[in-house]
């Protein structure tokens, strides 16, 4: 049976029990602090001082009144303790959309996993979290760094529509803790989570109106991973910032979310003004700034959740639409515009209308959300 309507029937979030405050890194790296010009987060985010007056350089513009802080606006982040792994974040956000949709692992035809980073350097997740939950179904890994929920979403979408499969669980989860040198600044924007969602039939004129993916070639080499040994001898891999990291930031952030954003919208047929709501990923704190100016959009139409979780990758988009959600900043039949861009992967951008959405629980460590200036305002 073949369905016209399909969205996102369900969603939930998993954060780790962790909370790593700019304090934790003030008492246990003062110098990392005190020196923290000269680390990778300063080299990676510079404004280009040659163009910062023109009016399109948009990402400079926005970077630079955060360059006299070391935590360049972040201000939480979770991350894993010992017991806690990829698998486990993303077993408990699968779990909790599952209940909210009311599905059980016998009704899910196909789950895709995108895990950043697996348990193991090859496969991936998927079939190590089919064991876990009991699913019989297929089980693929999708990869395409911080793009892949849309991905994802995209290919869960297209195969419900041809009737291949009937619902769809899409499992994410970021890790960087794990993969992040404590004594490099590039720690202090990095977060862990998972999110998961439902694909599935929604009411008619509902779910995923429009698309635009696009290659981030341009960005090939902003991050790299290198290998090497700790003070045990053991084999760990870090994520490093590339030569020129900054410069491909400067020079393709604001085309890839024209490119994409406007791509989507005239896909769906729509108007960027009949948007009621926008869900940027925000790998930093002046992301969704940038954002919303490339698009000459009301900032107070979007939320802002980089001080909250720093760099959560790939999770971004599901606690973006959770939380926007959970805040009743998007209801029924909202139009509502994702965008996420990874580098040396995939930026894309879908328009959705909002279906009756279930939700999962709050997160252990939740919060409520309000917007003010286009901040995140954190309270217990």
């Amino acid at each position: 049976m073949k369905f016209d309507a399909v969205g996102i029937r369900a969603i939930a979030v998993s954060f780790p029990s962790i909370i790593r405050t700019n304090d934790y890194y003030r008492e246990n790296y003062p110098e990392l602090v005190s020196f923290a010009e000269q680390k990778t987060l300063a080299k990676l985010f510079v404004p280009d001082n040659s163009t910062s007056n023109n009016n399109e350089d948009i990402w400079s513009q926005e970077v630079a009144p955060y360059m006299s802080d070391p935590f360049r606006g972040t201000v939480e982040r979770r991350v894993v303790s010992p017991d806690e792994t990829s698998l486990t974040l993303e077993y408990r956000a699968a779990v909790d959309a599952l209940e909210a949709a009311k599905l059980s692992p016998d009704d899910i035809d196909l789950m895709l996993v995108t895990s950043l980073f697996p348990e193991q350097v090859t496969p991936g997740n998927a079939a190590f979290l089919a064991g876990k939950l009991g699913l019989k179904g297929a089980a693929w890994n999708i990869e395409s760094t911080c793009t892949s929920a849309l991905v994802s979403l995209q290919t869960a979408c297209s195969l419900v529509r041809t009737g291949e499969y009937r619902n769809v669980l899409v499992v994410v989860s970021t890790t960087y803790s794990r993969y992040t040198d404590e004594n490099d600044t590039l720690a202090f924007l990095s977060g862990d989570g998972a999110g998961a969602f439902v694909v599935g039939a929604l009411k008619p004129n509902q779910g995923i109106l429009g698309t635009k993916i696009a290659n981030t070639s341009a960005t090939c080499g902003a991050f790299y991973n290198e290998f090497t040994t700790d003070e045990q001898g053991n084999i760990k891999m870090f994520i490093r910032g590339g030569k020129g990291a900054s410069k491909m930031f400067n020079e393709t952030t604001v085309q890839f979310i024209r490119l994409c954003c406007h791509g989507a919208i005239a896909a769906a047929n729509v108007t960027l003004d009949e948007i009621n709501f926008f869900a940027f990923n925000t790998p930093s704190a002046w992301y969704s700034r940038v954002c919303t100016r490339a698009l000459g959009i009301d900032p107070e139409r979007t939320i802002n959740l980089n001080p909250l979780y720093a760099n959560i990758g790939p999770t971004f988009p599901v606690a973006n639409l959770y939380h926007a959600a959970k805040a009743g900043k998007i209801q029924e039949n909202d139009l509502v515009l994702v965008y996420t861009m990874g580098s040396s992967s995939n930026a894309g951008a879908s328009v959705m209308r909002w279906g009756d959405v279930a939700l999962g629980p709050a997160p252990a460590s939740s919060v409520s959300l309000s917007q003010h200036d286009d901040k995140v305002l954190i309270v217990r």
